[in-house]
């Protein structure tokens, strides 16, 4: 009986899965990547700058654009932004397909019933996870991409340069099994919070401003108004818990070493303080804003058009 019951259920959560917010996620998230790429570039390029390794340091924003074009040459601002693009675009999708699916199916397909904050947290905390498993590996190819440096060349052996994302995740694995392609897999547990604090933000800031004006919970906004929730819910949570993209950043980066998360955070105390932790943030909130907005309205744009369309077949 219990079998069965266990069985139905997961019949019922199928029944939730809609295409249309893995497309529009992947739409988003794609679109706002291509357009913002130079940003994260430097924003990782920051984070991993500690004071005590090799690498290029910058003054500022405007310095590190200036080095990277003079050094790399303009292409030098979108080294990684393959790896980037299918990151972006798969984790939004998966993010949105899997929290949507989630979110519907304790509503019991209701979309104008109120989950409230800790619902929405725990369902976005959920999907945050799944995300994180299946994309953690093209996050380190991202990651390694953008920190290839000019002086790379002479400086590192053939199996740490990389020609592509297929080359990286082939010499990664080929070099550091399959425990290197999950490299700030711990950290990146961590900041499942950040999707969970700002989806739990955007969510409660649309509920309270449809029932402010008296309308169903699931009405549609103005483009200004998702730009405005996205952006707001966006902003706090990466206040919040920037931290761990510091130290997956330094997890990750292939001219560091570290022995594990703990040492990462200790090493980062010890000989930078509270100011290491947050090291990047700067570029990051330059991007985050705007690339937040850019997908959310993307995203809800696309989906309510194939959300009707697919309706309109139905009929």
């Amino acid at each position: 009986m219990k079998s069965s019951q266990n069985h139905s259920s997961g019949i019922t959560l199928f029944k939730h899965v809609k295409y249309e917010h893995l497309v529009a996620g992947v739409t988003g998230g794609v679109t706002s990547t291509v357009l913002l790429h130079p940003l994260d570039l430097l924003k990782i390029r920051f984070a991993v700058c500690d004071g005590r390794h090799p690498v290029p340091q910058y003054n500022s924003v405007t310095n590190a654009f200036t080095q990277i074009c003079k050094q790399e040459g303009f292409r030098g601002l979108y080294k990684g932004v393959t790896p980037n693009a299918w990151g972006s675009g798969s984790a939004w999708g998966l993010y949105f397909l899997f929290y949507n699916t989630m979110k519907n199916w304790v509503q019991g397909g209701n979309t104008q019933k109120s989950l409230g904050p800790l619902m929405h947290m725990t369902v976005a905390a959920e999907a945050g996870v799944l995300t994180l498993i299946l994309t953690n590996p093209v996050w380190v190819v991202k990651t390694r991409l953008c920190l290839q440096y000019a002086e790379d060349q002479h400086s590192l052996d053939s199996s740490n340069r990389y020609n592509g994302m297929l080359d990286a995740l082939r010499k990664i694995y080929k070099t550091e099994g399959f425990r290197g392609l999950y490299r700030g897999f711990v950290p990146g547990l961590l900041g499942v919070s950040h999707g969970a604090l700002q989806f739990m933000t955007y969510e409660e800031m649309k509920t309270s401003y449809n029932q402010y004006r008296g309308l169903p919970i699931d009405s549609k906004l103005t483009t200004s108004e998702y730009i405005m929730f996205a952006a707001v819910s966006k902003f706090i949570a990466a206040l919040a818990t920037y931290p761990y993209q510091v130290i997956r950043a330094r997890l990750q980066d292939h001219h560091l070493h570290y022995n594990g998360t703990l040492d990462c955070l200790v090493s980062t105390w010890r000989y930078e303080g509270c100011k290491g932790f947050y090291k990047g943030i700067v570029p990051n909130l330059l991007r985050v804003v705007p690339a937040t907005s850019i997908t959310f309205v993307v995203y809800e744009s696309v989906s309510s058009y194939l959300a009707l369309n697919r309706k309109g077949q139905a009929k």
